[in-house]
């Protein structure tokens, strides 16, 4: 059993940053792939970035070149850096964890969830 904690959203102007990190429970953190996804009012839920655990990371098209995915195993947490934040990055942001890196982006794949953290852009 993985307990995924998410910390660090709220209130950003639009062009600001934020930085969310999730802490996890359990020994077995590295073993994991460690994804966030968001889910704005009304909207399907959307892959955001994931960090395999050998390191390999993935982006959402939407998130490319703005957004860093990082774990550090020894402290069982990943993060993720949000700069350059618009209006539409308003969401709320779940971090995820799955034993199969094939389903990085796919969120029925995920063996675990945290409860979420939300995210608000102002224009």
């Amino acid at each position: 059993q993985v307990q995924l904690v998410e910390s660090g959203g709220g209130l950003v102007q639009a062009g600001g940053s934020l930085r969310l990190s999730c802490a996890a429970s359990g020994r077995t953190f590295s073993y994991y792939a460690m994804v966030w996804f968001r889910q704005a009012p009304g909207k399907e839920r959307e892959f955001v970035a994931g960090v395999a655990s050998g390191g390999n990371t993935y982006y959402g098209d939407s998130v490319k070149g703005r957004f860093t995915i990082s774990r550090d195993n020894a402290k069982y947490t990943v993060s993720l850096q949000m700069n350059s934040l618009k209006p539409e990055d308003t969401a709320v942001y779940y971090c995820a964890a799955t034993t199969l890196p094939a389903n990085i982006k796919n969120w029925n794949g995920m063996n675990y969830w945290g409860k979420g953290t939300l995210v608000t852009v102002s224009s």
